[in-house]
């Protein structure tokens, strides 16, 4: 009996050790995407995501509807946030301090801005802390996005006639990947 369970176990330990590699292996292999992405059932567009406020006033309610209290009135125009549920013409979103509510989408834009988070962040000439520093930027202020190329940890901005280079570290409005 030994001797048959020992015949048997050097047959199927070579076989168990390979599924085991095998499987992890595979697992290796899938790719990574960012979590908790999916795509808005209304928009079509990827959730979460940035926007920024149109207009202004702009009021934040409880839930998806006019019929809702408000919650927030919203008196920058440009405003970054973060949508995180849609329900028809209604966006769930999350703003810099991390309040959420229900906006309705003709109030938003999908041109991007960041809001400085850092006091004094460094605005350079160009898309490296090597380069020559142009401003030094107050924490809250909005700046319209250009870029964020590939490979860089940098977003070119502009502020007012200002133009440079911001670290994406220094924004609220952008995923720390994110390439626009």
């Amino acid at each position: 009996m030994d001797r048959i369970l020992e015949n048997l176990y050097s047959k199927t330990y070579p076989i168990l050790v390979f599924i085991f590699l095998f499987f992890f292996v595979c697992i290796a292999y899938i790719p990574h995407t960012s979590s908790n992405v999916s795509i808005g059932k209304f928009s079509s567009l990827p959730i979460p995501r940035f926007i920024s406020l149109k207009t202004e006033p702009v009021y934040m309610r409880r839930g998806p509807g006019i019929r809702y209290p408000i919650l927030w009135v919203y008196q920058k125009r440009s405003l970054p946030l973060e949508i995180i549920e849609e329900f028809n013409t209604w966006r769930k979103v999350r703003d810099p301090d991390g309040a959420e509510g229900w906006i309705h989408q003709s109030m938003l834009t999908g041109k991007r801005s960041g809001l400085v988070m850092n006091d004094l962040a460094e605005m350079y000439k160009g898309s490296n802390s090597r380069s020559e520093v142009m401003a030094k930027i107050e924490r809250s202020v909005i700046l319209t996005i250009i870029s964020c190329p590939k490979k860089i940890n940098f977003c070119n901005v502009r502020y007012n006639d200002l133009k440079g280079w911001i670290k994406k570290e220094n924004l609220w409005g952008i995923y720390p990947d994110e390439i626009i």
